[in-house]
């Protein structure tokens, strides 16, 4: 699988609002972007540092991954995603290799980018994002 870099780490807090003045206040960051993703159920936030960025993730229903992960494990570090220069291929590449995957094709995540996540079963209880920036995989 051919990773370019780490695209950001996913980060689940119960309130953006709350957390802003810890990352821009105290890290100097600057929120970049704020939107909401209707089919996951998700608020974002974005900071960039480097080539990396900063998501936060805010649950904007009960039934959302985020809230149960909040529920389940507390606010923190939910996932790492990896930039790949086709989220398709590296999923056909993962599951060839015997990884569970989450999604079986890309589908539209925050800031326009493909994902699809692969199980943390598979990767030593990280759960692990592939995305890549461009149209859709089909």
């Amino acid at each position: 699988m051919e990773i370019t870099h780490i695209e950001h780490l996913g980060i689940a807090v119960k309130s953006i609002e709350a957390c802003l003045p810890y990352y821009e206040g105290v890290l100097g960051l600057t929120c970049y972007n704020i939107e909401v993703v209707e089919d996951q159920k998700v608020k974002t936030a974005f900071f960039q540092v480097g080539q990396t960025k900063i998501e936060l993730l805010e649950p904007t229903s009960e039934e959302s991954t985020i809230a149960k992960f909040i529920e389940k494990k507390g606010e923190g570090i939910h996932h790492i995603a990896f930039a790949v220069p086709s989220v398709g291929e590296a999923l056909e590449e993962a599951a060839s290799k015997g990884v569970q995957l989450i999604d079986k094709a890309p589908r539209k995540g925050a800031e326009g980018l493909d994902i699809a996540f692969l199980h943390p079963k598979s990767t030593c209880s990280v759960l692990t994002e592939l995305c890549m920036k461009g149209k859709r995989e089909e």
